[in-house]
């Protein structure tokens, strides 16, 4: 597992250690004729590329017919990449099988939960599971390799592309099969699987395993210890893909570091990503912006996590959009200084590489609209212009690679077993959504000038002096464990509504809510109290509660209570709640017990500030205007300044002014454009 620097491997040209930032994009050139292969390397060399993805979905043509191998135009534009000074990280090709693959072998083709075929026309029409679509792809993984392992350019290798975006789930015999087989190895026995399911309920208690199936299309709810099996089963289906075609790579070139890009972001929930960390020498991520003002705290907080991810090492941003996407409902471009803004962003999270999709902007095919560093218009754009501009600034920026991200002292927990259990159905209310709850709380941490890392549930949580944990509702008895004895030796842990609720099996922990947390935080909560549409309710401070509120019926005497209801039904009843450590290690637990929205939670963390050094305010922060990302090296540090506003912004600042979109106005004050970022490097 990658969890140290000497099996922590970055591409193939450097160790980690000041260097060149990486920037370039997935490019395609079999999309266009040959003639403008030349003019593509040109206005690379103008913008500053130096590093391209490539061969991702091109399998139809490197294997036209079965067995037959057409590596020609590959090499062509490999050495022409090479004689240009720009470097490949070059894909297995196996993302998108070839149309010939499905018709000899439909069987290799997913199927829906409803028992639909997902036909070939698109992409990721293959099951993880088929032996017959892993024996096709090993085959190409391994001419590919056999064919490149000594060019000079190859400096990584892309597994696959983009992992089980489209695929997951698959809910096909072969996947009944390979869920059985995972089932067995998990527990054992089926006592044990119909005691963690519960399957006395309704009649689905087990006696064979081949009786167990995928959780299908159903009469209604489907049993939730299965489906929770089941989502954990997928995410390791594609992650045992990654595993097989990266033995064959390190097995053929064990020279060259081997990485896939993950989908550490908003719209991706299904695939536990932190897990994956040790079957690849390096993290790689894929984000997209989220349009209007609250893109750009949502960047800031995927990044974050993608950094701590990687363990604060540095990481390969592989694909972000250098304008619009064209998958959302309605997709904006960027607003001048975006571009900027978010690359720079990204590298102050830990981003070495600052790579987009795509180069060049396609003329035909379903991402014709998804825009380009080189798009429709040309190299005479606005969009080609920026991508110059931000060249030349990662240039600038080469003595920061290698450096690590500085740790904070206040950590959110992220769990994608929260995420995926709370917001299944069957629920005392849709309303919560888990993403949206933890983004809310980071958001308020920048409001009021907090810095904060994103940290997986995993984590060591050791080393921070506060813990935010939003609507953690799965914890299993270990995790209860580490969080108690997080604040016996004086930590401060921060949770909300809906959590402790379920354990690892999704079963109900007995006693009163919050469940495994009941005894740490001192409370009872007997039932839920989820409001309707429209309906809310207000606390003694002015807080303005909407979609979810609690009954705490019992607090301990050592409990204080930091904010009440003050309306409704829970007139008077504790909303907010505060348990310090019995220990006099000055550790404490508080509890919100409500949908609080992002003011509410600030208010929170405002009031907990008063005795908690660790939730003061940065000064670099300007009120919360500004998010302050840190990287460290042995001689010092580098600053990051987001602008989150859309007006300049003035910072009491010292150091060098090395990138970003801001002006110097003072030894001692920097100016930072609207939407920009100042990158300052300090000693010491």
């Amino acid at each position: 597992m990658a969890t140290d620097d000497t099996t922590y491997r970055w591409v193939k040209d450097g160790a980690l250690g000041p260097g060149r930032m990486r920037y370039g994009a997935d490019y395609n050139p079999e999309q266009w004729p040959r003639e403008v292969w030349d003019e593509d390397v040109r206005l690379m060399r103008e913008a500053g590329v130096n590093i391209v993805s490539l061969g991702i979905f091109s399998w139809a043509l490197l294997e036209p017919r079965p067995g037959e191998w057409d590596f020609g135009w590959l090499d062509e534009i490999i050495d022409l990449l090479h004689a240009n000074g720009i470097d490949v990280d070059l894909a297995t090709a196996t993302a998108s099988p070839p149309p010939w693959l499905a018709k000899r072998h439909p069987e290799i083709l997913p199927q829906t939960i409803d028992g639909t075929t997902l036909w070939p026309g698109s992409r990721q029409h293959w099951r993880p599971t088929s032996p017959v679509f892993r024996e096709y792809a090993l085959r190409l993984t391994r001419a590919l390799a056999e064919r490149y392992a000594d060019h000079p350019a190859l400096v990584a290798w892309h597994i696959s592309n983009e992992l089980g975006c489209h695929n997951l789930y698959d809910f096909s015999d072969d996947a009944a099969r390979a869920f059985r087989v995972w089932l067995q190895a998990r527990y054992t026995t089926l006592d044990a699987l119909n005691e963690a399911w519960g399957t006395a309920f309704w009649s689905q208690h087990y006696e064979e395993w081949d009786e167990i199936l995928p959780p299908r299309a159903a009469p209604t709810q489907r049993n939730p210890g299965q489906q929770l099996d089941f989502e954990r089963f997928s995410s390791d289906a594609v992650r045992d893909h990654l595993r097989a075609e990266n033995a064959v790579l390190a097995e053929v070139t064990p020279g060259i570091p081997r990485t896939t890009n993950f989908m550490v972001a908003q719209n991706v929930r299904d695939i536990d990503y932190p897990s994956w960390v040790g079957d690849v020498d390096f993290v790689s991520n894929d984000h997209y912006l989220r349009p209007s003002e609250l893109g750009r705290d949502d960047l800031s907080f995927w990044s974050n996590l993608t950094g701590n991810i990687a363990g604060g090492r540095p990481w390969f941003l592989m694909e972000h959009a250098p304008s619009a996407v064209n998958w959302r409902a309605v997709n904006p471009p960027k607003r001048p200084g975006e571009l900027v803004r978010d690359a720079l962003t990204h590298v102050g999270h830990g981003a070495d590489a600052v790579c987009y999709f795509q180069w060049r902007q396609s003329r035909a095919g379903g991402e014709r609209y998804h825009s380009g560093m080189v798009p429709h218009a040309g190299a005479e754009s606005r969009v080609f212009r920026d991508v110059v501009d931000l060249g030349s600034q990662l240039r600038d920026l080469a003595p920061v690679t290698g450096s690590r991200r500085e740790r904070a002292r206040v950590a959110l927990v992220f769990d994608y077993e929260s995420w995926w259990v709370s917001g299944r159905d069957s629920h005392p209310s849709e309303s919560p959504a888990y993403d949206d709850e933890t983004l809310l709380w980071y958001r308020a941490l920048l409001d009021l000038g907090v810095r904060v890392d994103v940290v997986p549930v995993a984590a060591d949580l050791g080393d921070y002096e506060v813990v935010v944990a939003p609507m953690l509702h799965v914890v299993p008895a270990a995790l209860r464990e580490r969080l108690t004895a997080f604040v016996a030796g004086g930590g401060h842990l921060v949770t909300t509504y809906f959590s402790g609720v379920v354990d690892e099996n999704d079963r109900v922990w007995l006693g009163g809510y919050p469940g495994a947390l009941r005894d740490l935080l001192g409370i009872t909560i007997e039932e839920f109290v989820p409001m309707l549409p429209g309906e809310t309710a207000s606390l003694a401070s002015g807080t303005v509660v909407r979609d979810w509120s609690e009954r705490i019926a019992r607090v301990e005497p050592d409990v204080e209570v930091l904010d009440a209801y003050a309306s409704g039904d829970l007139d008077g009843a504790p909303a907010v709640t505060r348990r310090r450590s019995g220990q006099g290690s000055g550790g404490s637990a508080t509890y919100v017990s409500a949908a609080i929205g992002r003011a509410g939670a600030a208010d929170v963390v405002r009031r907990l500030a008063s005795d908690i050094p660790a939730l003061a305010a940065d000064p670099l922060a300007a009120d919360g205007d500004v998010d302050v990302i840190i990287r460290r090296h042995e001689g010092g540090r580098f600053v990051f300044l987001a602008n989150r506003t859309d007006a300049e912004v003035v910072v009491a600042a010292a150091g060098d002014l090395i990138a970003g979109a801001a002006e110097r106005g003072s030894a001692d004050a920097v100016a930072i454009a609207p939407r920009g970022v100042a990158v300052l490097a300090q000693e010491g």
